[in-house]
């Protein structure tokens, strides 16, 4: 890995529809849910492989920075970038550029990682990072990372491609294609639609491109983004920087990375690849990726399930004790109790915007 290259991983974000494990002062990223570690954890593991540890940066939220170090202790301090309060995901990226930009030059390359994704094929998720890069440096592009998609999930962005192969020479070969459109998370007759087009991507939220690629694009796709830190930049190591970061986060819009630029702009690429991604979103598909025994049941915890069949059943203290069910999500934390049936999960952030209208912050 080129010296040149940075990583930057997006960890502030909340995860309502994980509710009641994930919280408000605990979101998922800080919490274990598929293999060894927490997702964040497991995100730092996987891109350790190729890149050095001074060259991962973390973006979060002021409210996480004891988790930060308690989970990261290898991280250096001056490496976690805090965020005053959530914005989204464009003025996330752009902070972390801003702050850094002492440090890095134009032709910097960086890859915005989400922090709360499963991966596996590491080999593959590999070499698709080292093609995206070798492309983002070699022009002013920004490479989303995509994935071939197994089936009609409605959870999931998608990225429409191109597979004209004129102008992008031995790219093309490695996994590049031309994009045409953006797609959020279309209902379920719609993403069949796009699997049998085959044109369809999912769309990983891995981005890869030049910190001067950032900056141009930003500045024509979201001006108002652009001027704020623009103008923040300039309080870079200075002691007024904190009071600028304060107001210049009270001052902007949240925006969505996806929305802000990549729906906005033509020099968006992605690389067609086959390894195997989860964004880890929703109790179904945390069902979907455990391992299971011989009734299909995922129990995590001190349960008793008699004649239960097709159910995921997590408690952290009590035991819990099941006759006869299936196809259900049963959820204990010290908060709260979660009974859902298995595909209807993606409604469980209903529950937490009815909390939050009730003001029921214990709960949350």
């Amino acid at each position: 890995m080129d010296v040149n290259t940075i990583a930057i991983v997006m960890a502030g974000g909340q995860s309502p529809a994980l509710w009641p494990k994930s919280s408000e002062k605990l979101p998922k990223q800080f919490q274990h849910f598929i293999g060894n570690g927490t997702l964040l954890q497991n995100t730092i593991e996987r891109i350790l492989k190729i890149f050095p540890i001074e060259n991962i940066f973390v973006v979060t939220s002021n409210n996480f920075s004891n988790i930060i170090e308690e989970q990261l202790p290898e991280l250096p301090k001056s490496n976690v970038i805090y965020e005053p309060f959530a914005r989204h995901t464009l003025p996330c990226v752009s902070l972390a550029l801003t702050q850094l930009s002492l440090d890095t030059r134009d032709e910097t390359v960086f890859v915005l990682f989400p922090s709360d994704h499963h991966i596996a094929n590491i080999g593959e998720f590999y070499q698709t990072l080292e093609v995206a890069i070798e492309f983002a440096r070699s022009r002013d592009a920004i490479v989303a990372i995509g994935v071939t998609p197994t089936r009609p999930e409605t959870h999931y962005g998608y990225i429409q491609i191109d597979r004209n192969s004129e102008g992008l020479e031995g790219f093309y070969e490695k996994g590049i294609r031309f994009s045409k459109t953006f797609a959020e998370k279309p209902d379920y007759d719609t993403a069949r639609r796009f699997l049998s087009t085959g044109e369809f991507l999912w769309n990983t939220g891995i981005y890869v491109m030049k910190v001067s690629t950032f900056w141009n694009t930003l500045k024509v796709c979201s001006s108002e983004i652009y001027n704020y830190f623009t103008i923040l930049k300039k309080f870079v190591g200075r002691p007024q920087f904190e009071q600028a970061l304060l107001e210049t986060f009270r001052q902007i819009q949240s925006e969505s990375i996806d929305t802000g630029i990549m729906e906005r702009t033509s020099n968006v690429y992605a690389i067609e690849s086959g390894f195997t991604w989860s964004d880890v979103g929703t109790w179904d598909e945390i069902y979907r990726l455990s391992l299971k025994d011989a009734d299909n049941n995922c129990l995590v915890g001190d349960i008793i399930a008699m004649d239960t069949k097709n159910c995921l059943i997590q408690t952290d203290e009590k035991p819990i004790a099941v006759v006869g069910v299936e196809d259900l999500l049963i959820i204990d934390s010290k908060r709260a109790l979660l009974i859902c049936k298995r595909g209807l999960s993606d409604r469980v952030g209903e529950i937490v915007s009815y909390l939050r209208r009730k003001n029921a912050e214990p709960l949350l």
